[in-house]
């Protein structure tokens, strides 16, 4: 399981769980503390109906009297009230007095005058002294038929508790405004999980896509491959940054160890020479086979000073991970450039150059420097190549998003066992005509310079004999 996913599994779990948990909590306070405002607006109107029902109460008149002709005509009224969207027309307050004993002697509903109601708390605890409410079912059958009762004690004028009131409420009627609230929590908590877990996943994949980026990287230097310092940002990129440091230190050392035993073993075969010609040189021998070793000393020498040159040059583009500041090339000044940079060798070798360059051609972003050398190293592998008098044909036009620069030589081609290898490094084939092998360093060198501006090079055989060396570069 992939990091991200795990971090994303861990960040869902504990907000799923906070969520539940808040949402339960507010859930279960939400009825209770609408209840709790209820008993309290409910305590306040006891008492005050309770001092309002005394005169009637002490006068005996408390079924027939003025208060309790009120009460009767509040059934009657119209509230026309608007609840927070909710409409309330009518009271649904229920209220009914009883005596010392507890018998009711007023119910403004009429239904249970003259019942014995001693034993229910509200009236058995306020005729005691104590604060008495309870809230019951008005049917076993419906768990949502409960009634909250509060009593308020009715006193004399000595203060001796002679009776009580009490107003009953349906806690149906407060139901809508209890499932709106929960409605509302609960709605909000989902807004809320989602937002959250919308941030945990755009953190997991920012995660997944920092570490991502870094992995591919650190794969890509495993695979030898040029791959540029990934953008990161925080810990990650000085993460990325000790990465690029360690990468640039242990590829430099084994970069100058791998250079050195390939110099030292390509110096053997020249240095046995230049010995051996030496050796010979300081014996007695005529004038001809001292020139003749003289000059097997210098093209010896040359040889070596050549492959000395190349290979820096290519260690040059192998160390570059990318290039810094790319700048528009002219590919048709590039091509002349290199051209002109083997003209010598062309006019020695008779051999005729025909370039077909289109006239579309945008500027290339690139090194101008990088793109000559790897050109002249081209044509140079083509003079090669090509029978003596022959012609060269250098062509670069577009396909699709690349340039395509291609140059065609008629000399005997490529071995089938050779293409697979013909960009590997000091790999060389002989030369026609008994030439003696180059340093097998000149078609590594386009190949990399190829690979640093993004493209590619390939070297295949030419219907009708020969070869052609293709560049594909994008021109973004």
């Amino acid at each position: 399981m992939r990091i991200a996913l795990r971090i994303f599994l861990g960040y869902f779990l504990i907000v799923a769980l906070a969520a539940l948990l808040l949402a339960r909590v507010f859930v279960a306070e939400v009825k209770p503390g609408v209840r709790q405002a209820m008993e309290d607006t409910l305590v306040d109107t006891a008492n005050l109906l309770a001092e309002l029902a005394t005169d009637d109460f002490l006068a005996g008149r408390i079924a027939d009297g003025a208060f309790a002709r009120r009460v009767r005509a509040l059934q009657g009224r119209d509230f026309g009230a608007r609840i927070w969207g909710f409409p309330k027309r009518r009271a649904t307050y229920r209220v009914y007095v009883t005596d010392a004993r507890g018998i009711v002697v007023f119910d403004s509903s009429g239904r249970d005058l003259g019942r014995d109601y001693s034993r229910w708390n509200d009236v058995h605890l306020t005729l005691r002294g104590r604060y008495g409410a309870r809230s019951s079912p008005e049917s076993p059958y419906d768990p949502d038929s409960t009634v909250m009762h509060v009593a308020a004690p009715i006193r004399d004028a000595q203060g001796r508790i002679v009776g009580s009131l009490t107003v009953a409420k349906p806690n149906r009627s407060i139901a809508p405004f209890i499932a709106r609230s929960q409605r509302v929590v609960m709605g909000w908590g989902g807004v809320l999980m989602g937002a959250a877990l919308l941030i945990g996943l755009l953190a997991a994949w920012w995660l997944s896509r920092q570490l991502g980026a870094l992995r591919r990287y650190a794969q890509a230097v495993t695979a030898g491959e040029r791959a540029p310092l990934p953008g990161s940002s925080g810990e990650f990129a000085e993460l990325g940054r000790a990465l690029e440091t360690m990468r640039e230190r242990l590829e430099g050392k084994q970069y100058v160890e791998r250079y050195v035993h390939t110099l030292a073993h390509e110096m053997k075969s020249p240095l046995a020479a230049i010995r051996a010609s030496a050796e010979l040189l300081e014996s007695p021998m005529s004038e001809a086979d001292r020139l003749r070793f003289a000059g097997h000393v210098r093209t010896q020498s040359e040889r070596m000073a050549q492959t000395i040159d190349k290979l820096l040059a290519l260690a040059q583009v192998e160390h570059r991970q990318r290039l810094e500041r790319p700048e528009p090339v002219d590919v048709r000044a590039a091509l002349e450039a290199a051209i002109e940079q083997l003209r010598p060798r062309l006019q020695e070798r008779r051999l005729e150059v025909v370039a077909r360059v289109a006239d579309d051609l945008p500027p290339l972003p690139g090194d101008a420097v990088l793109l000559r050398q790897a050109l002249a190293n081209l044509l140079d592998n083509a003079a090669d190549f090509a029978p003596a008098g022959s012609r060269v044909d250098v062509e670069a036009d577009l396909d699709g998003e690349c340039l395509r620069l291609r140059i065609a030589d008629r000399g005997p081609g490529v071995p089938d066992y050779a293409l697979p290898r013909v960009f590997e490094r000091f790999f060389s084939l002989p030369r026609p005509e008994g030439g003696s092998r180059s340093s097998g360093l000149g078609l590594p060198f386009v190949a990399e310079v190829a690979a640093l501006h993004g493209g590619s090079a390939g070297l295949r055989n030419r219907e009708g004999g020969g070869a052609v060396a293709e560049l594909r570069l994008p021109l973004r």
